[in-house]
């Protein structure tokens, strides 16, 4: 074999290499972020497809201290407006709302963000949300403060990070956003 065909098979390896890495890479996740006795742990997103006005953001919340506190959502550089939303099932049909006056976490509580329950909706988006990147959000807490948080963002579809599979809506239900 020639030097040039020994180099060839190289450079060819190496760059399969390099494809195989990037297709089986996944996104780092977001650093956990504290406030005051609040503790934010695993804040990521899903991708959105093309043409998409809304998106989510979910997040562990640990309150380590003594007195109840709420969190609310104040801005999104992704979105127009930025929201913490419940979601529930009324007659097999799923119901999203605004959590009014912000969603509170008692002492010594964890409250988990996740899809198909408590999320931060983000309304009125300004570009599709692509895996990979982050979006970036300030949560208020009445007690705790402010804060800025970079979400990471997943594929379409994806589980909570280290959760096995993908979206899941079950028994065919639809889902409805109340506006109020």
């Amino acid at each position: 074999m020639t030097e040039t065909a020994r180099m060839v098979i190289l450079v060819l390896v190496g760059l399969v290499a390099l494809f195989v890495a990037q297709l089986t890479a996944t996104p780092s996740l977001a650093a956990d972020y504290d406030v005051g006795s609040i503790h934010i742990a695993q804040p990521w997103s899903r991708a959105t497809p093309k043409g998409a006005i809304t998106g989510a953001g979910y997040m562990t919340i640990t309150n380590r201290g003594t007195m109840p506190d709420r969190v609310s959502c104040v801005s999104s550089d992704a979105s127009a407006q930025c929201q913490i939303h419940s979601m529930t099932m009324e007659g097999g049909v799923m119901k999203m709302r605004p959590v009014e006056g912000g969603l509170e976490i008692k002492p010594g509580e964890t409250v988990t963000l996740a899809p198909s329950g408590f999320h931060m909706m983000l309304v009125n988006l300004k570009h599709p949300l692509e895996a990979g990147q982050t979006v970036k959000a300030t949560l208020k807490f009445d007690k705790a403060g402010t804060v800025d948080v970079d979400f990471s963002v997943m594929a379409l579809g994806a589980s909570a990070p280290g959760a096995a599979g993908g979206m899941n809506m079950q028994g065919g239900g639809m889902m409805q956003m109340d506006k109020r």
